[in-house]
């Protein structure tokens, strides 16, 4: 990651003519790009490194068309000789989804809502005029190819994990006679392919931004809209989600120069979402039960239950039994409920105490008669308190969680303690056990330890919205004597 952020550094010297006051490395999302916002003087910009040249390239001629068009996409400052490295205008790190969650369904937030679907509108409408589409990353076209793509990504990734019998060739004869259906619609512009709230930067003035288009391509306008009405963590109601497709067919019309065939139109979006949210469900099949990332799993009972309620209302307009028949399969109640966690009530006496302890000083112990639980030692780990800068910082330091984030095992680490503790939790909540205690060792107490147990902390409270009582014995230790010192001062 050094080099990443001597390079990222670089560049904005050349750009900027000036050192970079601070830089933060941003959170990694489901991509391998890697972000970073790079400050001087207050100002702020983007920084990215991605080691897909080739998608870099359609990005970057994308925005540029963009921009000449003056649609609200991302606006690329500078980039590296070699392509691998980019900065680009910052437009803040607050999202439609981030608005959505902290108000819920309120006017302020529908009319974000409207408004992203009217700028996409013309992105997609004027966007198309002129664009080359041998630039794209991929297929040129969202036909029947990148349909059938969709379809086996859900099969190989979600379905076939499952583990349940059904008819191989009659479900691929029926993708086959699904995406000949869908490919032919009426309209065909330039299609986002990923877009979805956390992909609309909301700006203070009320106005938005489009990122994470480079994956676009020519196709039916429905499936981006598709992909945000009915994106499974928005979970946005049905009347939110009929009227938002009316307000875009309102808007997309005067940009067509003629009359839209609303009917035609609905008939092919609700096709168009179907794809999406199997596609969507095999991402989250691939990061989650196979990669073993716990957002994404926990993603997967939200977006069947996304899939069961389309289902319930909307009809295919074609027949294909042996589809139909997997699709009742994935949204039966035992599918769901395997894949949804056990959650704590008010009522469950469970409470996991979760520490992080010093080995030089002896493990914390438990004083209940039962005892048990785990202890996980992060020696294993590289130490971040052997570098000269992190020797007096801690597991909630900056500099230390990046370092422990981007340069270490430590991801990999607390994967495979969360899948561990995570089956004890839910049994203990059934079971309706009263305490668990979760113990992570370092050299020091200081550094790994701290952070291991705040990220284990983090995980059991936003799966299983357990009780916790963290405590951090060496720097609560600490933290008490200083303050006995100023006391005494």
């Amino acid at each position: 990651m050094q080099d990443k952020v001597e390079k990222i550094t670089a560049l904005y010297q050349q750009w900027g003519g000036h050192a970079p006051d601070t830089i933060d490395v941003l959170q990694q999302a489901g991509s391998e790009r890697r972000y970073f916002r790079i400050w001087r003087e207050g100002r702020s910009v983007i920084g990215t490194y991605g080691a897909n040249i080739k998608e870099n390239e359609s990005f970057f001629y994308f925005s540029e068309h963009f921009q000449k068009k003056q649609l609200p996409v991302a606006h690329i400052l500078s980039i590296s000789a070699d392509r691998a490295y980019y900065l680009q205008e910052d437009y803040g790190n607050i999202s439609l989804i981030n608005h959505l969650e902290e108000q819920g369904e309120c006017p302020p937030v529908y009319e974000l809502f409207k408004s992203s679907l009217a700028a996409l509108a013309r992105v997609q409408v004027l966007g198309d005029k002129g664009l080359d589409y041998d630039r794209c990353l991929t297929n040129k076209e969202f036909g029947k190819q990148a349909i059938m793509a969709d379809l086996l990504y859900f099969k190989y990734y979600f379905l076939d994990a499952l583990r349940k019998p059904y008819d191989k060739q009659a479900l691929i004869d029926d993708f086959e006679a699904l995406s000949t259906y869908l490919t032919h619609t009426d309209h065909k512009f330039f299609m986002m392919r990923d877009f979805q709230s956390r992909n609309i930067q909301v700006m203070e003035d009320r106005s938005v931004h489009f990122i994470d288009y480079q994956g676009g391509m020519k196709g039916a306008p429905q499936y981006d809209v598709a992909s945000l009405l009915w994106q499974a963590r928005a979970n946005l109601s049905e009347g939110w989600k009929e009227q938002l497709l009316t307000d875009y067919m309102d808007a997309l019309e005067p940009l067509l120069g003629k009359p839209l065939n609303r009917t035609a139109f609905v008939s092919q979006y609700n096709g168009y979402v179907l794809i999406r949210l199997l596609q969507v469900l095999g991402a989250y099949g691939f990061r989650g039960l196979f990669e073993r990332k716990a957002h994404f799993l926990t993603s997967i009972p939200l977006a069947l239950r996304n899939l069961r309620a389309f289902l319930r209302k909307n009809a295919m307009g074609i027949s294909v039994p042996e589809f139909d028949k997997v699709l009742q399969l994935c949204i039966a109640d035992e599918i769901i409920e395997q894949f949804t966690p056990v959650q704590a009530t008010e009522e469950t006496p469970l409470v996991v105490k979760i520490a992080s302890f010093s080995f030089k000083k002896g493990l914390p112990v438990e004083d209940k008669e039962n005892g048990g639980g785990f202890v996980f030692d992060c020696r294993g780990i590289l130490n971040p308190g052997r570098i000269e800068s992190m020797k007096t910082q801690t597991g909630r330091d900056k500099e230390v969680i990046q370092y422990l984030e981007q340069q270490t095992k430590m991801p990999e680490f607390l994967h495979s303690v969360f899948d561990v503790v995570d089956i004890t939790v839910a049994d203990f909540i059934q079971r309706r056990f009263d305490s668990l205690m979760i113990s992570f060792g370092c050299t020091g107490g200081q550094h790994r330890s701290v952070y291991a147990a705040d990220a284990l902390a983090r995980h059991l409270k936003n799966k299983f919205k357990v009780k916790i009582e963290l405590n951090h014995w060496v720097q609560d230790a600490k933290n008490w004597i200083n303050e006995v010192v100023k006391k005494e001062v």
